[in-house]
């Protein structure tokens, strides 16, 4: 019987880790890269003190921060039918990822940017520089470097928080799981292989986010 079961861990080992592959990370990278657009804009909309468009963030930052990040899959992907809006999984899943790590990491960008001394903008101003000119040349690259091991986590975290998307019918690793446990029965051994496979992932972007903090750590002695 042992000798079945790892005859079956070793069967279902790339059947879980193919849609890892190819549904889990595009999902992740996809949906972080989306997110940070996202939070870059609302950070900087914060941090430029336009009193509507700062209570629009606030508002979009309270909202999304509050609720499950399930129960916002579920009225994007079987809510907004009702209304006529119709999303496929794929596109549905980018879509709430995206607007979650958006209201995350803007919180994380707002204060890295304020981080920066006010006097580098006084600065910037004083050779004749704009406003996005100073954000993107002064303020931004300085406030990467504080918010890198922030955004790295929360993108360790985005990795894990796909599992989600299998309630929504994306076939990543979780529901390929399900599928391969609704033949063998044995839950407890996929479950475990699964997780030991979202660690791997987990475990080399850590060692990424460690290898990019010493590099920052360099630069910014220089």
């Amino acid at each position: 019987m042992r000798e079945g079961l790892l005859q079956l861990l070793a069967d279902s080992f790339w059947k879980i880790l193919l849609p890892g592959l190819t549904m889990t990370i595009p999902l992740t990278i996809l949906s972080f890269a989306i997110g940070m657009v996202i939070a870059i804009v609302v950070a900087m909309i914060q941090v430029a003190n336009i009193r509507v468009l700062k209570q629009l963030s606030r508002f979009y930052i309270w909202i999304i921060r509050g609720t499950p990040l399930l129960v916002q899959l579920y009225v994007v992907f079987y809510g907004l039918p009702n209304l006529g809006i119709l999303i496929n999984p794929f596109p549905a899943a980018v879509l709430v990822f995206s607007i979650s790590i958006g209201a995350y990491d803007a919180e994380t960008m707002r204060a890295a940017i304020e981080s920066v001394s006010s006097g580098q903008m006084e600065a910037g101003y004083c050779v004749g520089m704009s406003y996005w000119q100073i954000m993107r040349r002064i303020i931004l690259p300085q406030a990467f470097r504080t918010a890198f091991p922030s955004l790295s986590n929360s993108l360790i975290g985005l990795v894990k928080d796909t599992s989600l998307a299998s309630n929504i019918t994306v076939l990543e690793m979780l529901m390929a799981t399900q599928r391969i446990i609704a033949r063998t029965y044995e839950p407890l051994a996929l479950y475990l292989e699964v997780g030991v496979i979202y660690l791997i992932f987990s475990t080399i972007l850590t060692g990424l986010q460690a290898v990019g903090e010493k590099r920052l750590s360099k630069y910014g002695k220089r």
